[in-house]
């Protein structure tokens, strides 16, 4: 059996399809999380703890937008090495991805994409050295699947506008500097608009009690009669497509991504279970356990391939916002899957945090919801193959 030997599984020589480059870049990573998340990701998800000194480190590596041109501090990348780039910081966390994927997918992407010039030149060098941290508010506490529904609003004052309203479940916004935040205008035509910390009646309330993604912060944008200068207002889009084609690039990071979760539960599943003797003998020997191991090897596998051709087809421009929905939705439920398995293979031991095993799974279960939920994923790719639309 194949494996590469640094420890992740290619059990069809995937890595013969990566670039010098792609290589270099994940053990780059790999480096970087074995050295600055992985010793202490237990303790920060016991602890409920985000450490915003990772956000500096992230961008020292080059975590945040990787595919964002580098002179506006972008690195210029790939989408392969974007998505390597997930999968390795997933690989350590879920919780710190979404620190990462939000910064690079969901608020330096648009603003790239579709901000002016000099909202390009303001906020891009600082959100991509790690000094800011940004979050994307679209989802509200009454409309999430349906984003089309919002209620936040702006109104035209002649030299400003007005933005009311609020976003709830959002990465990175009790620590943000900046939010990208979507919202009506008097004509109900949806609108990007750059909010910055400070501006008066703009606050970013903490979520608590979560079980899943602990070690990330999560809270609510609320705006009261903030003042937005004009200059804030993202000029290149309008409408829903402009949300939608950042949850696009965000949701690609997401299929690569969760397969890291799934590779760390799989490896610590083979590892233990060639070390756990019952029997006489390593569990690993028996059937069953044997069985799930070989499931999960095929479904990484499988997944691989589907994040790699969809990988080339971002590179050339030619692919779709339905297969990356596909690709999220299949590698998230395949991750959760075999996390459920792995914990399964560790008894007892998987549901301490001296395994990995149980804090990725409730991970996955605010990532198999989040930017698209399993379910309406599933209903996106039946609109595709037959032409009609189930949630309209």
């Amino acid at each position: 059996m194949a494996y590469e030997s640094s420890g992740a599984p290619d059990y069809f020589n995937i890595d013969d399809l990566l670039t010098e480059e792609h290589l270099l870049i994940r053990q780059t990573m790999r480096d970087f999380v074995k050295r600055e998340i992985s010793p202490y990701i237990e303790q920060w998800a016991q602890d409920a703890h985000f450490p915003s000194e990772i956000v500096k480190k992230f961008g020292d590596v080059g975590a945040f937008g990787p595919t964002i041109p580098t002179e506006y501090g972008g690195g210029g990348l790939d989408y392969i090495s974007y998505g390597i780039i997930m999968q390795e910081i997933e690989r350590g966390d879920s919780g710190m991805r979404s620190t990462a994927s939000v910064q690079g997918s969901l608020v330096m992407y648009p603003i790239y994409k579709y901000g002016s010039e000099e909202q390009r030149k303001k906020y891009l060098p600082k959100l991509a050295s790690g000094e800011w941290l940004g979050c994307f508010g679209l989802t509200e506490p009454d409309f999430g699947s349906n984003p089309g529904g919002m209620m936040t609003n702006i109104k035209d004052m002649g030299d400003h506008y007005l933005l009311n309203g609020a976003k709830m479940w959002i990465s990175n916004s009790p620590e943000c500097q900046v939010a990208v935040v979507w919202a009506k205008n008097e004509e109900g035509r949806i609108k990007g608009v750059i909010v910055e910390r400070g501006m008066e009646g703009f606050s970013t309330p903490e979520i608590h009690n979560k079980w899943s993604l602990r070690a990330s912060t999560t809270g609510e944008l609320v705006f009261d009669n903030v003042k937005i200068p004009k200059e804030n207002i993202m000029p290149n889009v309008e409408g829903l497509r402009g949300p939608l084609g950042c949850l696009d690039s965000a949701r690609y990071g997401i299929s690569w991504g969760a397969i890291g979760a799934a590779i760390d539960c799989y490896e610590s599943a083979k590892k233990y279970s060639m070390e756990r003797i019952q029997f006489d003998k390593p569990i690993g020997a028996f059937q069953l356990t044997q069985k799930k191991l070989a499931e999960m090897l095929t479904e990484i596998t499988k997944a691989q391939l589907m994040v790699w051709r969809l990988g080339t087809l971002m590179n050339e421009g030619k692919a779709s916002t339905q297969q990356i929905s596909m690709a999220k939705r299949n590698s998230v439920d395949m991750a959760l899957h075999i996390a459920r398995e792995a914990r399964q293979i560790h008894g007892g031991m998987g549901i301490t945090g001296e395994y990995p095993i149980m804090r990725h799974m409730m991970n996955l279960e605010s990532v198999i919801t989040y930017e698209g939920t399993h379910d309406i994923h599933l209903l996106i790719t039946g609109a595709d193959i037959t032409g009609i639309s189930a949630f309209k």
